[in-house]
């Protein structure tokens, strides 16, 4: 089986989203987690602090630098991810399609290039 990294874009919880959405998209989450798990599918997942709370550490000029901040300038941010086990991508697509509606954002699907 491959794996693939399911992105959530843009970061959530946002300004257009009020706290009842907010809590319905997190209990989703959770049942579509479990969906995962029962499945088998499951690797691992996580949501993310706010880009704010970011620090982008980089070499630069022979010294690692860090900097406050999100690297990307962006209103769009990574706000989670799941990383699961599919047979193809089309059953990883299944598996994202599940989770937009679950968590109420788009889902970017990509494979995890092989060992």
């Amino acid at each position: 089986m491959t794996q693939y990294l399911l992105s959530v874009y843009p970061y959530a919880p946002g300004p257009d989203r009020t706290e009842e959405q907010n809590q319905q998209a997190y209990q989703d989450v959770d049942t579509f987690n479990a969906e995962l798990r029962k499945a088998g599918a499951w690797v691992f997942a996580g949501g993310l602090e706010e880009p704010a709370t970011a620090t982008v550490v980089r070499a630069q000029g022979g010294q690692v630098v860090t900097t406050d901040g999100p690297f990307a300038e962006t209103k769009e941010q990574v706000g989670g991810f799941w990383v699961i086990e599919a047979p193809d991508l089309d059953a990883a697509l299944d598996w994202a399609g599940k989770g937009t509606v679950a968590c109420g954002a788009p889902v970017e699907v990509r494979p995890f290039q092989p060992n």
